[in-house]
């Protein structure tokens, strides 16, 4: 009998991302934060994981979940919205945490303005992830579930 540990991912997206479905749905898609997670926790099933999903606008209240999840995930997929490409402290708090991280964006960061081709994220990240909608934060649980295993 083997014995299966169970991951806990810790899912976490920034400022705006409780928009999504109705904010600019010919960039960001039209499934809302909400169709995001069902998709994930579904996916999450084949892997025995758990998804913990969470929203905030608030930069502090991001840092303190990543602190916190230093003694109680596995890892974490960041979808950090406009924080990617101001915020030292995320970055500070995910190099604090010492977890597998994957950055990931719904549109293509790279054909939009120059200002979002910069990530402080992404030096805390194992990968990124962008440009393929909702499906960015599967193929993050799919890469995840490699690392983990």
């Amino acid at each position: 009998m083997t014995n299966v540990v169970q991951k806990n991912i810790l899912v976490l997206n920034g400022p705006n991302l409780n928009m999504l479905g109705s904010r600019e749905p010919e960039i960001y898609g039209t499934e809302t934060l909400a169709d995001i997670k069902d998709i994930l926790v579904n996916r999450a099933s084949d892997y025995d994981c758990v998804i913990d999903f969470r929203q905030s606008n608030s930069e502090g209240e991001l840092v303190s979940w990543i602190q916190e999840a230093r003694g109680t995930a596995s890892a974490i997929i960041l979808n950090a919205g406009a924080y990617t490409h101001t915020s030292i402290a995320l970055l500070d708090a995910l190099q604090t945490a010492e977890l597998p991280v994957i950055e990931v964006h719904l549109s293509n960061v790279f054909k939009r303005e120059k200002f979002r081709h910069t990530s402080y994220i992404s030096p805390a990240a194992v990968g990124v992830i962008c440009g393929f909608g909702a499906k960015s934060y599967c193929l993050a649980l799919d890469a995840l579930q490699d690392i983990l295993s």
